[in-house]
């Protein structure tokens, strides 16, 4: 049966049998103890939940495995848009890894083969994309922090962009990053931003665009420490 068909009497009751989900997923993004009655990020996960059963088909892959995917996305945006903005971080390469063995180990050869679909497509439209940016996978490869806390800074640079209308506004008209309004927005120097433009600019293209649920949430961002 279709999630969407359910009525709505069966779809509380799924959700109330699922929260115990919605709840450790979002603990994993947000590092942290969170609480039903206090905390946004809960209230954000359990609107991506029911978003997740209003859009999902059997073509999407394994419900829960789909579920993560609109919950860490709608979480992210939650970040995105927050005043008292945490700062974000990549998972380290053995969370990911210890992730996706996890990921792996519960999901189907059709499933994996349905999301790996999902993801050439968004992939291919990305690869559109990035080339009107004059943009293309192989510069990106070459042009891409080995540090992890240089990723973890790129990423919260991308983010206060996307945050700045007029900054956002002018990457989109002009398709260019505007590096000396950035540096004043930030503060940051424009050495650093000038040789990671690149990859600012695509973290941004990715992030502020609904079109690739699938990318953003294999980047794997979570709430991080600055100092970590």
């Amino acid at each position: 049966m279709k999630l969407e068909l359910l009525s709505p009497v069966n779809r509380n009751r799924f959700i109330e049998d699922s929260k115990l989900f919605i709840y450790n997923t979002a603990y994993k993004i947000c590092k942290r103890k969170l609480d039903w009655k206090n905390d946004d990020e809960l209230s954000v996960a359990l609107v991506a939940f029911n978003k997740a059963c209003d859009s999902y088909n059997e073509e999407k892959g394994e419900f829960y495995s789909f579920a993560k995917v609109i919950i860490r996305n709608s979480l992210v945006d939650h970040f995105r848009k927050a005043k008292n903005n945490p700062y974000l971080a990549f998972e380290s390469d053995e969370d990911e890894e210890l992730q996706y063995i996890d990921i792996k180990n519960s999901l189907t050869q059709y499933q994996i083969e349905s999301e790996n679909k999902n993801r050439i497509e968004e992939i291919s439209l990305l690869s559109i994309e990035l080339a009107i940016y004059k943009l293309d996978f192989d510069v990106l490869a070459n042009s891409s922090p080995s540090h992890k806390d240089t990723r973890d800074s790129l990423l919260n640079l991308a983010m206060s962009c996307i945050r700045e209308e007029t900054i956002l506004r002018q990457i989109k008209e002009k398709k260019l990053l505007p590096v000396k309004e950035i540096c004043l927005l930030t503060g940051t120097n424009r050495k650093f931003v000038e040789k990671w433009r690149r990859y600012i600019l695509t973290l941004i293209i990715i992030l502020s665009s609904e079109d690739y649920p699938y990318i953003k949430s294999y980047l794997n961002i979570k709430v991080g420490e600055k100092n970590a």
